[in-house]
């Protein structure tokens, strides 16, 4: 069966339709998004609880997870987990303490010059919590929160059926010492932390994945209210290998984006001649199907699969012109060497997040390596970079001028004011000089 459809070289004038995503919903749900963010607004708990029954089917005792629930998790969550959790945990701190920046300081001629590292003090942490809880979102985001210095953290994901919150979310928030956990999911729990309610205060930040809903509900609020941390799409990955590379493993590649959801995007680039790299294709796809016989979630696999697509083509630059114009949120290369690899990645300018080598697969970071896996999508890996701790700080710009250095830099003030005719701002300069 052929899964992806395949294309030998194409001009960069073709790129458009070629690189599309599939669906992403964008705008989709608008106006009813916006609806429940006005309900919220105005309403507060109350339309927390009314949208808990209309969405979740159930009225929760309390929107807030106790702390005996938080502390009962642990419990209930195996050894196994809980140690990968610990490993992860550690990984992700360790690479994100390395990160932590340091104000610029440059002093001239009695002008002293810094920027001060401010963490942002109040920030609101989004874990989905659907068909698969994402526990290890739960490290990614609360980690670089605690390693800048964040002073109050707020979580939401979606409750189970019964109301409950997975007690995997609970103890990896635990871990990250979150404690202000609430059980709300979808717009509404955007527009908790966005406008802040009885219960849960407003936040000055919104981090984290979710679905369409999630999505526009962080992109409209984003736009007015509270910050986000960045625009958010289905997940995508481009794997870019050479015909020597091994098809079962650039199959599992595809697969572990293709499962997160119907429209998720896996998109494979084959560098080499066209017979060799579609006789590779097909290989590839051989083991697509070998591995389906044996993965779960065979609907998000198939629906993201029908939109994905393969690319032969003979050389670096347009291996790296490809990838530059997807821009995509993983990239996976596997040439046949590391001076190759390393090669391509010098011609690389977008993407969210680059795995080397044949030993290097996305799982690895997305759980536990250590880099973040809050990723741009949907192209934005043009112009955003992916969560940091530089994510979670402000950076405030100091300035003191000796007496010398203003008289100094007076002609120049002045000379600009009156080209800008703001008069005030020279008064400013010439009543300190007592130059009226």
């Amino acid at each position: 069966m052929q899964y992806l459809k395949r294309y030998w070289n194409p001009e960069e004038s073709e790129y458009g339709p070629l690189l599309e995503r599939g669906s992403t919903n964008v705008g989709a749900n608008r106006e009813t998004v916006a609806q429940i963010l006005d309900a919220v607004r105005r309403e507060g708990d109350a339309a927390l609880y009314r949208y808990s029954r209309e969405f979740d089917g159930l009225t929760p005792s309390s929107l807030q997870v106790s702390q005996s629930e938080i502390d009962e998790a642990q419990a209930k969550v195996d050894d196994a987990l809980q140690s990968a959790l610990l490993v992860a945990k550690a990984n992700i701190e360790a690479f994100h303490r390395a990160q932590l920046p340091e104000g610029e300081r440059v002093a001239s001629g009695g002008i002293e010059l810094w920027r001060e590292v401010v963490p942002i003090e109040r920030v609101g942490l989004y874990v989905p919590g659907g068909s698969a809880p994402l526990v290890s979102t739960v490290l990614m985001l609360a980690v670089p929160a605690r390693v800048a210095g964040c002073e109050s953290i707020a979580l939401c994901t979606p409750p189970r059926r019964d109301g409950s919150v997975d007690p995997a979310i609970l103890f990896a928030a635990s871990l990250c010492n979150v404690t202000e956990i609430y059980r709300l999911g979808g717009a509404q729990a955007i527009a908790a932390l966005a406008y802040g309610t009885e219960t849960i205060p407003a936040v000055d930040k919104i981090y984290g994945p979710g679905n369409s809903w999630v999505t526009e509900a962080k992109s409209q609020v984003g736009s007015t209210v509270c910050a986000i941390d960045l625009p958010a799409g289905p997940s995508e990955v481009m794997v870019v290998s050479s015909a020597l590379a091994d098809p079962a493993c650039v199959a599992a590649d595809l697969l572990s984006q293709a499962e997160h959801g119907r429209d998720s995007q896996a998109m494979l680039v084959v560098r080499s001649s066209k017979e060799e790299g579609f006789a590779f294709i097909d290989e590839v796809e051989a083991q697509i199907a070998s591995h389906l016989r044996h993965l779960g979630r065979q609907s998000e696999l198939l629906a993201s699969l029908a939109h994905s697509r393969a690319f032969v083509v003979p050389n670096q630059e347009k291996t790296a012109s490809l990838i530059n114009a997807y821009a995509p949120e993983h990239l996976i290369i596997t040439l046949e060497s590391e001076a190759e690899e390393t090669a391509l990645l010098a011609l690389v300018h977008n993407a969210g997040s680059v795995f080397l080598g044949p030993w290097s697969p996305e799982s690895s970071g997305d759980y536990a390596s250590g880099t973040n896996h809050t990723l741009p999508t949907a192209g934005w890996a043009r112009s955003y970079s992916g969560l940091s701790v530089d994510s979670f700080v402000k950076k405030i710009t100091v300035q003191r001028l000796s007496e010398t250095a203003l008289r100094t830099l007076a002609p120049t003030l002045r000379a600009l004011s009156d080209a800008e005719g703001l008069s005030a701002h020279r008064l400013a300069v010439d009543v300190r000089l007592e130059e009226q």
